[in-house]
């Protein structure tokens, strides 16, 4: 198993994730219903809404998958990242060297075929990819490329209304906060 290399950027990649306030948060309608789609548009058992923190990925939405993360080390999601301009595609793991070996590959959940549309935020951090999965080895149509390209950007952009929600809701309660003060 080869682990992916770290972005040279890392730290300032780390800082833009943080900055959502999504890891770790509870599942939410707006990815799992992109997850979903995923799955149906790319007939994929699993689809994923992976982020990649220091040193796991985790899972934001998933379809068909019982874990909610794994380490980074194994993570196809963290190879995604590392070209964030271009869908990473593993038509059959199992002839990969990057993966043959990987605990993924050879035990639960059994990756065959992975495909991951980096998530890039407006600053151009990757922050992980919207990927599906399968226990065969498969390609996708150029439709289903360009489907699940719509629908990471789809993702990038409830992340964004995140955290300008977030934004909007510290300043209403400074702006309280000063009128009750002032």
């Amino acid at each position: 198993m080869k682990a992916a290399s770290v972005p040279d950027n890392e730290a300032a990649r780390l800082k833009a994730l943080n900055s959502y306030s999504i890891l770790d948060s509870m599942p939410e309608e707006e990815y799992d219903s992109i997850t979903r789609i995923a799955t149906e548009i790319c007939r994929a058992p699993i689809s994923l809404v992976s982020l990649i923190d220091e040193n796991r990925q985790w899972f934001k939405s998933r379809q068909r998958l019982k874990v909610t993360e794994t380490p980074r080390d194994q993570s196809f999601c963290a190879h995604a990242i590392i070209q964030p301009d271009q869908i990473f595609i593993v038509s059959d793991a199992r002839q990969d060297e990057r993966f043959a070996d990987n605990p993924l590959v050879t035990g639960y959940p059994n990756v065959v075929f992975y495909a991951g549309v980096p998530l890039v935020d407006n600053d151009g951090f990757p922050l992980g990819s919207l990927c599906v999965i399968d226990n065969r080895p498969r390609t996708l149509t150029e439709n289903q490329l360009l489907a699940l390209k719509a629908l990471a950007r789809l993702v990038t952009t409830n992340f964004e209304l995140r955290r300008t929600r977030k934004a909007l809701e510290e300043t209403r309660k400074a702006l309280a906060e000063a009128q009750k003060n002032g």
